[in-house]
């Protein structure tokens, strides 16, 4: 007859043992029940007639010599004192995605280059897509640049050089 022995378990190991695999367990309850719940607080697709009101003040600071300024656009038709209404309504219409706010903020822990794009500050403001928009743009570094490139030509190309005045003086 062969006799088993029994070696008692630590109570601690015995614990963490029970721990992680309860922790496993809602973890993947957690990622099933997450579906239902951001699909449905994702904003509903945009609609036609959602986009017979986009428009949108566009306030530009510290940009430089034909840059700053206050530009009003109106988009579905293209119009308004924006310089160049027609391409600034398509940039936007292109960055309208289901889901995806066009004016969102540069995501909370993001991985940004440290480069500081100068000191041109924008605030959007109005109506896009049937959404209230109030969103604010600086430079101050790759990710917000990024951003900012993503608007242009809604808001000033930077990235080209600026125009230059010449005086008569230094002639």
């Amino acid at each position: 007859m062969t006799q088993t022995r029994s070696f008692p378990v630590p109570r601690s190991a015995l614990a963490r043992t029970l721990a992680l695999g309860a922790s496993a367990v809602l973890a993947g309850l957690a990622s099933v029940s997450a579906v239902p719940a951001a699909s449905a607080a994702a904003p509903p697709p945009v609609r036609a007639e959602d986009r017979a009101g986009d428009h949108l003040t566009v306030t530009v600071r510290h940009a430089g010599v034909r840059r700053d300024g206050t530009y009003r656009l109106f988009c579905h038709p293209a119009g308004g004192s924006h310089p160049e209404a027609r391409r600034a309504c398509d940039v936007l219409d292109r960055n309208t995605r289901w889901g995806q706010e066009p004016f969102a903020p540069v995501p909370d822990g993001s991985v940004c280059t440290m480069q500081y794009g100068g000191p041109a500050t924008a605030h959007i403001t109005g109506t896009w897509a049937g959404r209230r928009v109030d969103a604010t743009y600086d430079r101050g570094d790759g990710c917000r640049i990024d951003r900012w490139n993503r608007l242009v030509p809604l808001l000033p190309d930077l990235s080209a050089p600026r125009p230059t005045t010449v005086s008569r003086a230094g002639l």
